[in-house]
């Protein structure tokens, strides 16, 4: 069960899940917030420290460094984002490891009442005798992404360490504001020279991923005009009323990610902000195909249409952005990343499952702009909340994997 990689992999976790990193979808910058050079400069460091070369922190808030190749390859990419979800509590993340887990309910210090069970969980079930990591209770762990972060650091310095195992050039990249979707800018592609790469941010063990989501966000404004309530018949239109009016017709049984699974796609209300005078709705729209993605905003603008229609004093607007496509519509071409991690995994004893993802990577967007970029496991579960864990023994399989899947590049026709 043990492995030459578990402690490091459990101390690195520990001290960078214990930093706050959460990234904030509202703010202009790049990175996002300032917290995240605080593991942005630590990576840099450490990079350093253990011999990596070209190691940068580059002007986009992106850390880039190299591992040498030993051998004629191709330059494989691996890539891990430092921040955190914004969707719960990340500040005050107080790590703690659960030794030789014994296969029953784990409850948490800081929240007695909160209790994470293998009878709701199956895959739980599964890792008794792990050395599991969670958080408190109270805050999320951030092992999506920091495991990946630790998984790729363990891997870089083992391979500086051991300049006798044959491998092409690699590549890393720690990257922020994955979770708000804008870890991948224009300049990472040219910057990170890769001929193909892999992003450490999948779930459970033996996930090589190589579809996702393609996503869409939409920003609907509700202007209602404003009067003192007591000045108010018959020349009052209240923008909330009319906001939760667009949200109420929208489908509700059939369209939302609470109702939503396996290839359907969704649109979800992520923020209403405003009062009676404006209001502001935020969505995300979510398909695996195209088609499906442009219907969901057609469906958005109608309802937005009818509404508008309904109360002509009003003014509505409907706005839709692209945020990243399906990965597959490029590896389906060139399946090469994707058969080689497949190899490494076999070559480990660990099955691979190619489900599609429920979401997106910075794999997608790369992907799109020229790098193809599967995701690889990492074995996080229960992320974005407060029963977030993971196995040490999971990690440590990920690294072994990453380690052969190299190999294996240096040694194909890849």
């Amino acid at each position: 069960m043990q492995t030459q990689f578990d402690a490091e992999l459990q101390d690195r976790l520990v001290r960078y899940a214990a930093i706050d990193s959460q990234s904030d979808e509202n703010s202009p910058a790049s990175p996002s917030t300032n917290i995240q050079f605080d593991m942005l400069n630590l990576l840099r460091e450490e990079l350093t420290a253990i011999g990596a070369q070209d190691v940068e922190l580059t002007k986009y808030g992106v850390v880039l460094a190299t591992i040498p190749g030993t051998a004629e390859g191709p330059t494989i990419g691996f890539l891990a984002h430092v921040d955190t979800a914004p969707q719960f509590n990340a500040t005050g993340v107080k790590p703690r490891v659960i030794k030789g887990y014994n296969g029953g309910d784990i409850t948490f210090p800081d929240d007695p009442g909160l209790v994470l069970s293998p009878a709701e969980y199956p895959y739980l079930a599964t890792k008794r005798g792990h050395d599991l990591v969670t958080a408190s209770g109270t805050t999320l762990l951030g092992a999506d992404d920091k495991a990946g972060v630790a998984i790729l650091m363990t891997m870089a310095r083992h391979l500086i360490e051991n300049p006798d195992i044959k491998r092409g050039p690699i590549r890393i990249a720690f990257t922020p504001d994955e979770e708000i979707g804008r870890g991948v800018t224009e300049p990472l592609p040219g910057d990170l020279k890769a001929d193909f790469a892999y992003t450490l941010d999948g779930g459970a063990l033996g996930e090589v991923e190589y579809e996702s989501f393609s996503a869409d966000r939409a920003i609907v404004r509700v202007t209602g005009v404003s009067i003192h309530p007591g000045l108010a018949k018959d020349k009052m239109v209240n923008a909330a009323h009319l906001a939760s009016k667009i949200i109420q017709t929208l489908p509700q049984a059939t369209m939302t990610p609470e109702t939503t699974g396996d290839r359907d796609g969704f649109l979800h209300v992520t923020d209403m902000l405003g009062g009676a005078a404006e209001m502001e709705i935020r969505l995300i729209l979510r398909d695996f195909e195209l088609e499906g993605l442009e219907a969901k905003g057609t469906l958005l603008r109608q309802v937005c249409d009818a509404v508008q229609a309904s109360e002509p004093r009003a003014q509505i607007s409907c706005e839709i952005y692209p945020q990243y496509r399906n990965m597959r519509y490029w590896l389906e071409k060139d399946m090469t990343p994707v058969d080689l991690a497949r190899r490494a995994c076999a070559e480990h004893g660990v099955d691979v499952i190619s489900d599609p993802i429920r979401g997106g990577t910075d794999g997608s967007r790369l992907t799109e702009m020229g790098i193809p970029c599967p995701n690889i496991f990492t074995g996080m579960q229960c992320i974005h909340g407060p029963l977030e864990w993971i196995s040490v023994q999971d990690m440590a399989k990920a690294t072994e994997v990453c380690l052969t899947l190299s190999q294996l590049a240096a040694t194909s026709d890849a």
